[in-house]
């Protein structure tokens, strides 16, 4: 543990930042299985070190689209259906149909395909799949992640034949959560029965657990994890509650980031040999940089959208580090392909890419010079 504490003082955008020593000790035991792995990071940032290999994206790589627009009986309190209002509305078949062609066009890889829930948590695709069946067959390479929200088998079954690629919902393991947060008359039963519909198909199965959902405190994310663990997904994407719409009468705190840690640690401790990825959505500031360092040193396959330092942390724990340089529609998009690939990102010098981050953090003169220095 103290050369963990010494590798995180050599790090100079982790300087300030506050981790709990306990805490550390126990992800550094060399028991822990994921330390050494690969850890993939999807930042845009990495367009800076252009190369043939390495370039920007398009920004409708993987767009957003919502059946609803921005339209939920839900209302839920850390959302309240704003989420949806930046996405492309497909409100009818031939909408969707519309929508995908011209993405196409655009160079858009897949999509993400989600819509406002009814009062049961059901998102009513039953119209849309003869074309979502009809755009994979014209279009067979383009993805489609769906956010299923609560199935049946025979919904699961629809989807399953309609081409869908991947299948993502969240999983939320405590009932005041889904009572009072999310507005729903439906139990953590349904929640798992749904999850358990969806892995008896050959989609890949993606599970979110959003931590810090009952108001920024953690109730019911252990019995989520165990939950998933007991159906055995392609991959499992870890989010913290970003309540950007929450009402005054009901605010959210900043979940606790050392809570968010331990979280980590038990979530791969359970799931040894799951992809575990950290989604875009967290909070930013200093409690980004302590929620990233914890991913990092827990094990975490991947990340979205890192703090700064992160590469380096990595890199100085011994991790292969791999980058795939993804505005946040590709990052979210390879979150739910699940890192399928042995190749996934580009392996990097990671030595070129401190030195180019310290740079960037040097003042403008002295930057000048370490510029000239390396022609």
């Amino acid at each position: 543990m103290s050369e963990w504490l010494e590798v995180l003082r050599q790090i100079e955008p982790l300087e300030d930042v506050m981790l709990d020593p306990g805490l550390i000790a126990q992800m550094a035991r060399p028991t822990e299985p994921a330390n050494l792995s690969r850890i993939n990071f999807y930042t845009p940032t990495f367009k800076a070190y252009a190369s043939s290999e390495i370039t920007g994206c398009g920004k409708q790589a993987w767009p957003a689209v919502s059946i609803t627009g921005g339209e939920c009986k839900l209302a839920c309190d850390h959302c309240k259906a704003k989420i949806l209002e930046p996405m492309i509305p497909a409100r009818t078949p031939q909408d969707l149909w519309r929508v995908v062609h011209e993405q196409v066009d655009l160079g858009a890889q897949g999509m993400l395909l989600t819509g406002g829930s009814n009062h049961r948590n059901q998102v009513e695709y039953a119209p849309y799949y003869a074309t979502l069946r009809r755009i994979k067959d014209t279009f067979p390479a383009f993805k489609i992640a769906l956010h299923t929200a609560l199935v049946d088998l025979d919904i699961a079954r629809r989807m399953e034949d309609a081409g869908i690629d991947v299948a993502m919902m969240d999983v939320i393991g405590a009932q005041d959560t889904i009572t009072q947060v999310y507005h729903l008359r439906r139990g953590v039963d349904d929640f798992e029965r749904s999850l358990g519909y969806l892995a008896a198909t050959e989609m890949k199965v993606v599970p979110h657990i959003v931590l810090g959902l009952h108001y920024g405190r953690f109730l019911g994310e252990w019995r989520a994890l165990d939950i998933v663990k007991r159906h055995r997904p392609d991959a499992l994407v870890l989010v913290v509650v970003m309540p950007h719409y929450a009402q005054e009468d009901r605010p959210f705190a900043t979940p606790d980031a050392h809570e968010v840690g331990r979280f980590f640690m038990d979530a791969r401790a359970a799931m040894r040999d799951t992809p575990l990825l950290l989604g875009c959505a967290r909070p930013a500031g200093r409690v980004k940089s302590q929620i990233d360092a914890y991913a990092v040193m827990a094990g975490l396959n991947g990340i979205a959208h890192p703090a700064d330092g992160m590469v380096e942390l990595a890199a100085r724990l011994g991790r292969e580090v791999r980058v795939t340089p993804a505005c946040c529609s590709i990052a979210v998009g390879n979150e739910v392909m699940a890192i399928d690939t042995e190749d996934a990102g580009l392996q990097v010098d990671v030595q070129k890419v401190i030195e180019f981050e310290r740079a960037q953090r040097l003042p403008p003169d002295i930057k000048i010079v370490r510029v000239e220095e390396q022609m």
